[in-house]
């Protein structure tokens, strides 16, 4: 293969990384620990924890794990948690202890936390006190035999963790009744861990390091299996990108606004930085535009990563224009495509260029980035090091220089197949590649643009949504005869799910849709528009055709809207 997007490569990124320089991510931890020690590691909300404080509790978590949970090395961990001191505390745990971490979006419905605990076979959950209703009402269909409960103030100290407790739950209300008899605290866990011995546990290259979720075709949420190998190396890889462009001598503070239950930050903030010693400052609620702006005025930040609507929000916050962008050396954009006009403005106001990146979940998620510093260019950037990327047609082979066509992905950090799926791997590998489902195409300096996407899912604000999940929930309703789920543009969000029905009861509304599937949905996932039809499109063996109803939304939505 002619690597010819290695010309492109800034100084000083190497054309490949070694991904078996480190045995596993255990290792690449204690390193940073031992280097770093007493310099911050995490801060949340005012509070801060040191290298080596991170090293005591995750050291103390993982002793517990192995003397007091009853699992063994291999046993799933679900970590179900937004941007809190815990979560690092708890990830670096349960790695140490060479279980496998399953991370679990706080915000899931029932019915969606059940199919992932009881499809990982979980046998312990780390989970914030604020979702555990959730997690009461399906914990008799799961294989949890731990469930340890923690508060969002619990590790921020005195006073500050009681004021904000007390806040959550009898000011603001945020916290329902629940009851889980057996469960105990992550304070109690760690209290029961300190002082106790960590065994030495073997963990190599082909151990699994994440069950990481992502939905599926099917409907139905599948996990990745992505090895201590895969994701040394896509920390390498990320490393290696991104270290030449930052000013050597300075601290590292990184702000990290997308949660790190979510492959991009967990990787590309909360892993890739450990080895240079970096401070990561974790937004709990980037939602609150106004308190997340007063949070990076505290703070003269080095690097930032977003997707394009959270910059784009943020560019629309007033008193963003006035925070101190004068230490701010990277903005690396991922998830979905960047809007030119949101990159223009970013460099604007901050003086900074947004990097574009590209990846999946199944690719530990960095596969391509742009050089750091290289003005928009509306590419998704070059195959970082030891990543070939290769376009081909449905029969497989290789296309010519911009020639569109399939986009597929070599490298070490590709995953090694779907859990329990085999099916679903069969679809996606052929041999050592991964056939992303993306359209696009490669130019002749080796930059690479999407042009398109091969499957029907839908991306809000970085989050897939596919539509038959959605399909399912709302074919289930008694007044519905049938539906077709499928992406419409937004400017806020990139795009939304948007739904064509075709009732069965004349008196079906849309609202009564859209309140029915929220019981069923994560947020992002719930139709924003409902749209009712006749008959849908259908191919000549009864096929819904999603694409005809996408592409009359992108040409005429308001005509859409009046059918």
């Amino acid at each position: 293969m002619d690597r010819n997007w290695l010309n492109q490569y800034p100084p000083g990124v190497p054309a490949d990384i070694d991904p078996d320089s480190y045995a596993s991510l255990r290792d690449i931890f204690d390193e940073a620990c031992a280097v770093h020690g007493h310099a911050p590691a995490f801060t949340n909300m005012g509070a801060t924890l040191s290298y080596a404080q991170l090293d005591e509790l995750s050291r103390a978590f993982a002793a517990w794990l192995q003397h007091k949970s009853g699992l063994v090395k291999g046993d799933r961990v679900a970590l179900m948690m937004p941007n809190i001191l815990q979560y690092p505390i708890a990830l670096f745990g349960v790695l140490r202890a060479g279980m496998v971490v399953v991370n679990t979006n706080p915000l899931y419905t029932a019915r969606e936390l059940e199919h992932q605990l009881a499809d990982s076979g979980a046998k312990a959950i780390v989970i914030v006190e604020n979702f555990a209703h959730v997690l009461q009402q399906v914990l008799p269909h799961t294989n949890l035999q731990r469930v340890l409960i923690t508060r969002i103030g619990d590790l921020l100290g005195w006073p500050r963790g009681s004021i904000v407790n007390f806040v959550l739950r009898h000011v603001r209300k945020q916290i329902p009744n629940w009851s889980m008899p057996g469960a105990s605290t992550f304070k109690s866990a760690l209290g029961g861990g300190l002082g106790r011995k960590l065994e030495p546990v073997p963990i190599g290259p082909d151990d699994i390091a994440f069950l990481q979720y992502t939905g599926g075709t099917t409907g139905v949420a599948k996990a990745a299996i992505l090895t201590h190998r895969n994701m040394v190396a896509n920390v390498l890889q990320s490393s290696a990108w991104i270290n030449p462009s930052l000013k050597t001598g300075a601290a590292r503070v990184v702000i990290t606004a997308l949660p790190l239950y979510h492959i991009f930050a967990l990787t590309s903030n909360c892993l890739a930085f450990l080895s240079l010693g970096a401070q990561n400052v974790l937004i709990t609620n980037p939602r609150d535009f106004k308190a997340f702006v007063a949070e990076l005025k505290k703070y003269k930040f080095n690097f930032i990563s977003g997707v394009n609507t959270l910059f784009n929000a943020l560019l629309h916050t007033p008193g963003f224009e006035t925070v101190d962008f004068s230490g701010l050396q990277c903005t690396f954009a991922g998830g979905m495509a960047l809007q030119a006009v949101v990159a223009a403005r970013w460099k604007a106001v901050t003086g900074c260029v947004v990097t574009q990146g590209w990846g999946l979940t199944e690719t530990s998620p960095v596969a391509t980035a742009n050089p750091v510093g290289l003005d928009f260019n509306g590419s998704i950037g070059l195959p970082v090091p030891s990543t070939d990327i290769s376009i081909r047609d449905d029969a497989g082979t290789e296309v010519p220089v911009n020639g569109v066509g399939e986009i597929c992905v070599f490298g070490p950090q590709v995953m090694r197949g779907y859990w329990n799926r085999p099916d679903e791997t069969e679809k996606v590998m052929f041999g050592d590649w991964l056939r992303t489902g993306d359209i696009g195409r490669i130019d002749a300096s080796g930059f690479v643009f999407i042009e398109d996407r091969k499957k029907d899912m839908i991306l809000v604000s970085g989050f897939n949504v596919y539509p038959n999940e959605v399909e399912s929930v709302i074919a289930a309703h008694p007044g519905v005869l049938e539906v077709a789920a499928v992406a419409q543009p937004d400017e806020n969000s990139g795009e939304v799910v948007a739904i064509f029905v075709v009732k069965k009861d004349p008196a079906l509304t849309a609202e009564a849709l859209i309140t029915f599937s929220r019981t069923e949905l994560t947020g992002y996932k719930v139709p924003r528009h409902v749209y009712f039809r006749s008959e849908l499109p259908k191919t000549n063996v009864g096929k819904i055709l999603r694409r005809a109803l996408r592409d009359e939304l992108r040409s005429a939505p308001q005509a859409a809207a009046t059918g």
